[in-house]
């Protein structure tokens, strides 16, 4: 009985997504989702649905230019941010299907520049983000370089090429970097001759009748009907948020959503490439031990309410991107803004209007079961030098405490149990992959993490006030070679500060003796080098997505 109406409901279903049109009561909710933006004060976005073969709703809210009072409109053309990476990931592939190249080929057959890492860097790896190449924005502004300054291709390539050392091995693990996507459009460029922009123009755009969507690789080419980007100022006031790329792959796609909707409709019924080719741009990656990523060829894919769905969001300056394809029920979701703080939970109520629950019958999968009771301690005692702080080598922190008789870690804002499993080991309530096992060494309390991606260690730290003697042995002048730039750490008020000329001074709060935290997202936490005699030496920036940057102390 079950399994007969849940196949008339999906009947039902797949009738109403088959509807060219969407009933009144739903175009009012979705205008309600977006209201707040809709009024001429207020910068704003654009909206587009696509069914089938058809964009069937388009509409903008609030303003494309405030100074001049122009509204956005589906006709708006937007700054798409890392949506552009689809695109530059299918150009790969065309290339690939005429045999100009090979997603295995070392990215040196292509790009004779890029530094010996001792590794092999495959053409793939760069589209899965598996590469371990650091981000090229996070150089740029270590280097003191502002992402609101002009950025080209040449200054990101010149600062890639200076690189000595990758976050980690090739294929180990999933680090974000859109230095890779830069990079693949060199490859664009290397084996076709042409540009991205140019490339792609023939190769897609042009095919496809977008004929208002190109890759805006010269910051200072005039386009009609732009959006401009802004950032709030308090609640009624806005200011510019000033984006000057003159460089492309990993962004810089100029697009509206009339355009964009022939990109949707592509995936599902292809003009361009065939249904082999958009399989290929939405294989999964795999680590090197053989895990699943959810990140494909420049795009994520991964499942909504039991249907899949390929997906990507983007994020410049001002500008806030979101495109979302239901390959299954042939359906795609467009959302562009230009405000930096928009609020992404409008796109997601607006997609839960539109994307009803799909359960097909299936196996219920077999989770390990863990008997809760078991995380009461018998001995809270035994556990006692375990709590406190921890942090590892990259920055990354957690604390363990006792609550309610049970061991806990938090991890930002989440809080989770762990079970006795053994002497000194533990393990997630809810999460059994994840595991925790504490050594005491020495003065060292340190405590060894497996998760399904990887295993490492943190180590317990105390915050214990330090003394100006004592804070003096880190000042200094600190150079990076890879970069050829320069900060300082003075002491002012009894405290540490870095410093730069390009930048604020910004107070550092110590996590330990050997990690220094900073509000600088560029570089928010350094790891201390030592030398034999243990004195300090330079420090490591350990942030995100640059691992292992080298700073030496300059005597």
């Amino acid at each position: 009985m079950k399994r007969a109406l849940s196949f008339i409901l999906l009947i039902i279903f797949s009738y109403e997504m088959s509807a060219q049109t969407l009933p009144d009561s739903v175009i009012k909710r979705i205008d309600s989702l977006f209201s707040r933006w809709n009024n001429p004060t207020s910068p704003g976005c654009a909206i587009g649905i696509i069914r089938k073969d058809s964009l069937i709703y388009a509409k903008g809210y609030g303003m494309a230019n405030l100074e001049y009072a122009i509204p956005n409109s589906p006709e708006t053309i937007f700054h798409m941010a890392s949506v552009s990476k689809q695109f530059t990931a299918y150009c790969i592939l065309l290339l690939a299907k005429q045999g100009r190249l090979n997603l295995e080929d070392d990215i040196h057959k292509y790009l004779p520049w890029v530094p010996d890492f001792k590794e092999k860097i495959t053409v793939r790896q760069l589209l899965n983000h598996t590469s371990g190449i650091r981000d090229q924005w996070q150089l740029l502004a270590i280097a003191g370089t502002r992402l609101d300054d002009v950025i080209t291709q040449d200054q990101i390539i010149k600062i890639l090429s200076q690189q000595k050392e990758l976050n980690s091995k090739p294929g180990e693990r999933y680090n974000y970097s859109n230095s890779g996507f830069t990079m693949l459009s060199e490859i664009v460029k290397s084996v076709s001759g042409k540009t991205l922009r140019q490339f792609s123009d023939s190769a897609i755009f042009k095919p496809l009748g977008m004929n208002r969507t190109h890759v805006h690789d010269d910051y200072t080419e005039i386009v009609k009907n732009r959006a401009y980007s802004y950032q709030r100022k308090n609640g009624l006031q806005f200011s510019n948020s000033v984006l000057s790329y003159s460089n492309s792959g990993a962004t810089s796609l100029f697009t509206n959503i009339n355009d964009l909707s022939k990109w949707v409709m592509n995936f599902y019924n292809p003009v361009v490439g065939d249904a082999k080719l958009i399989e290929q741009l939405t294989e999964k990656g795999k680590l090197n031990n053989g895990k699943e990523l959810n990140y494909a060829l420049g795009i994520i894919v991964n499942q909504y309410k039991g249907w899949k769905q390929y997906t990507h969001n983007g994020s410049d300056a001002g500008y806030r991107t979101y495109l979302s394809v239901f390959p299954e029920l042939k359906t795609g979701i467009i959302v562009f803004s230009n405000l930096g703080d928009f609020d992404f939970s409008k796109i997601n109520a607006m997609v839960d209007l539109l994307i009803k629950e799909h359960s097909p019958v299936k196996e219920e999968l077999k989770k390990p079961f863990i008997d809760s009771s078991k995380a009461v301690l018998k001995d809270i005692i035994s556990v006692k030098n375990y709590l406190g702080n921890y942090i590892n080598d990259e920055g990354s922190q957690l604390a363990f405490d006792v609550v309610n008789g049970r061991l806990v870690y938090r991890m930002g804002i989440e809080t989770r149990i762990l079970v006795p499993e053994g002497k000194d080991a533990f393990v997630n309530l809810d999460q059994p992959q994840f595991t925790c096992n504490f050594s005491i060494t020495g003065k060292d309390t340190v405590v060894n993490i497996t998760t399904p991606d990887r295993s490492y260690t943190m180590k317990k730290f105390n915050n214990n006030p330090r003394t100006d003697d004592q804070l003096k042995k880190y000042t200094g002048r600190y150079y990076c070679p890879e970069l050829d730039c320069n900060y300082s750490i003075i002491l002012k008020d009894h405290a540490l500060y870095l410093t730069n000329p390009k930048y604020n001074d910004i107070k550092i709060s110590m996590r330990g003796d050997d990690h220094l935290d900073t509000g600088y997202w560029w570089m928010n936490h350094l790891f201390v080098l030592r030398n034999n005699k243990s004195e300090i030496s330079g420090f490591e920036v350990n942030s995100g997505r640059v691992i292992h940057l080298k700073f030496i102390k300059v005597k």
